[in-house]
């Protein structure tokens, strides 16, 4: 397991200049681990603690997240942090109890409700497919379930219907999302997050596809001149892209080496 001691030197530019300096984090995968039923996830009290510490210290913390960014502050129990919900799409600043939401995904949140009230049908609930309700998203799990292989083909069907009224779709860890078809990422919303922060460095922490996104972001930034440093970590895990793995600057073990992370940024 990678520690503390050893995260300490490529970490030393964010350390140098904390105030000026970005530390963003997933949330599922990275700093909560991956649970059967998504509403069981939790932060650790100690990786909470650790992140509180963070926060007083560094410029500009938050959880960047595919849930409700009301969801992720639930989960992360924090609230003098930002939280970027709805991959990119809500804003939610510290201590504001109302998130921004982009006004292209309001208009069509009903639309994705509904299809989720048509779609959640008896053939879903007998292969125990649980659905998850992100306002303008919705997610269809099948981990867990007692036939996954069948679940993950009545979960494709769903796909297909889906896209065939106009509506988008993204895979991620046993999990599909019926999503607006608007451009919705991470990436925007770190942009958004970032857009009037005093800030020249970035660390981003993410263990999925979606989290792609953020590294892309950020390395945009620096080619810009926006940012001098970005540091993207990658959480390896089995069912995680290998692109995470590939394009990461610091590659960690799962939740446990994220802790670690957390030590690292406040050693000194």
């Amino acid at each position: 397991m990678t520690t503390a001691a050893t995260l300490a030197e490529p970490l030393a530019p964010l350390r140098a200049d904390p105030a000026r300096t970005a530390v963003l984090f997933d949330v599922d995968g990275t700093l909560a681990p991956i649970v059967r039923h998504a509403d069981d996830a939790t932060v650790s009290e100690a990786v909470r603690g650790l992140l509180i510490q963070v926060a007083k210290r560094y410029g500009v913390v938050a959880c960047v997240s595919g849930r409700r960014a009301a969801d992720a502050r639930r989960i992360v129990s924090i609230g003098s942090i930002a939280y970027v919900g709805a991959h990119g799409g809500e804003l939610l600043r510290p201590g504001n109890v109302r998130p921004e939401v982009d006004r292209a995904l309001e208009e069509w949140s009903r639309r994705v409700q509904d299809f989720a009230r048509e779609a959640d049908n008896a053939p879903l609930s007998r292969l125990r497919i649980r659905l998850e309700d992100k306002e303008s998203i919705v997610a269809f799990h099948w981990r867990g379930t007692p036939d996954e292989g069948a679940a993950h083909a009545a979960v494709q069907e769903v796909a297909n219907r889906a896209e065939a009224v106009g509506l988008s779709t993204h895979w991620g860890r046993k999990v599909l999302e019926v999503r607006p078809p608007v451009r919705m990422d991470k990436g925007i919303g770190i942009r958004h997050l970032l857009r009037e922060a005093d800030v020249r460095a970035a660390l981003y922490v993410g263990d999925d596809a979606t989290d792609l996104d953020a590294f892309d972001a950020l390395t945009e930034l620096a080619q810009q001149g926006r940012l001098d440093t970005v540091i993207c970590a990658g959480v390896r895990s089995e069912e995680g892209p290998r692109e995470i793995v590939e394009r990461a600057d610091l590659v960690l073990d799962g939740p446990g080496d994220v802790r670690a992370l957390l030590e690292a940024l406040l050693a000194g």
